[in-house]
């Protein structure tokens, strides 16, 4: 959004819960000269703190927003402009400014969240874009699809995305009937059986990348292509110690470390992630969830499933993308595809969607056109 030579730095809307955000603190001095995708500030949320890049170039003629401070989405935290536009303008600007309409409605819009009840059992699904074809987004191990808070409205702009709670995570039921990959697999299909989605872009991250690809090699007709990000399944290394201290985790003081396996950058990590992680394995059936999913998928500190075969045999256009300081499954296991395209993206973990979201967001973009 800009006005004229005016365009506006604000506060970023992450997933479909954020209301609000902290400014924590300003990456770049006013007068700098922004390119897109600069980082130019961190925010911290309820569930992440992260750094904020640009979506548009230009010089940061004025910053409006103080560190420290609290922000709703949408809020004016600074102002982009060329050289020959007056402060007067740009004063002016800022004291028009207004949240837009439907940011400051959006208490009142319909339920951001939607169940819908399948053969695998109840799942919590969020579903944004109504345009293009079907994009589902299916996370990892003990993960939800909050895991999507930075991808998901902007793949929206081109896709219909659908972002799910797998069985036994998030909000979805707890129960699993076959925790095998290819009872998660059929409980994919089932998801989207129910929600008429015949064909779909599948984007699937750790675990999930390895329920995506094995739904694609079950049921290829249901697959129109394959984006895998730090992708189980494709060699047998993991890193046991982290799926089981996530397992085994009952406190804070347990669980942080362990999280701390998911990011380069360790002050991804907030408190309130942990908290929310906390308060998702005390809940009634998880930790029988998750034990039995490890015992499935990752017996004895090692990955069960080997897929690269079948993925490379199936010929389906497949992305795969990896952050490469992953300290929980090795980046080196790309190279097990021959037919895929591979993206190495510096400076990210295990979580690079949430780290380095604008690279993955184009990348995903980019393939399923």
């Amino acid at each position: 959004m800009s006005e004229g030579n005016i365009t506006p730095v604000l506060m970023p809307k992450w997933g479909l819960s954020m209301r609000e955000g902290v400014l924590v603190e300003w990456l770049v001095d006013e007068d700098a000269e922004i390119g897109v995708g600069d980082e130019i500030m961190e925010v911290e949320t309820d569930k992440i703190a992260s750094a904020v890049e640009a979506a548009d170039a230009g010089i940061l003629r004025r910053r409006v927003g103080d560190a420290g401070e609290t922000y709703p989405v949408r809020a004016l935290l600074g102002v982009l402009a060329p050289p020959d536009v007056s402060d007067g303008d740009i004063d002016a600007y800022i004291a028009d400014y207004e949240v837009p309409a439907d940011e400051a409605d959006d208490e009142d819009a319909a339920p951001q969240y939607e169940f819908v009840d399948t053969a695998a059992g109840r799942l919590r699904y969020a579903r944004r874009g109504d345009d293009g074809p079907a994009l589902v987004l299916i996370h990892g191990f003990g993960g939800d699809l909050d895991n999507w808070l930075f991808n998901i409205d902007a793949l929206a702009e081109r896709a219909r995305v659908f972002a799910l709670d797998l069985p036994g995570h998030g909000q979805s039921t707890k129960q699993l009937g076959d925790p095998s990959l290819a009872g998660l697999a059929s409980g994919l299909q089932a998801f989207l059986d129910v929600l008429e989605i015949d064909c779909a872009h599948l984007v699937g991250h750790s675990m999930g990348a390895a329920i995506a690809a094995r739904l694609a090699c079950d049921a290829p007709a249901r697959v129109q292509s394959l984006s895998l990000i730090s992708a189980a399944g494709l060699g047998p290394e993991i890193n046991a110690d982290y799926i089981d201290g996530f397992v085994d985790a009952e406190s804070r003081r347990e669980l942080k470390p362990v999280l701390l396996n998911l990011f380069a950058d360790s002050e991804l990590v907030s408190r309130g992630m942990v908290d929310d992680l906390l308060k998702y394995k005390r809940i009634d059936g998880v930790q029988e969830a998750l034990s039995s999913l490890a015992a499935a998928l990752f017996p004895g500190g090692v990955q069960s499933a080997q897929l690269a075969a079948q993925i490379d045999a199936s010929d389906l256009s497949t992305l795969v993308i990896w952050g490469s300081d992953d300290a929980v499954i090795p980046a080196a296991h790309a190279q097990a595809l021959n037919n895929a395209t591979l993206e190495i993206i510096n400076g990210a973990g295990h979580m690079v969607q949430m780290e380095k979201a604008s690279a993955v967001n184009a990348l995903i973009l980019a393939h399923i056109d």
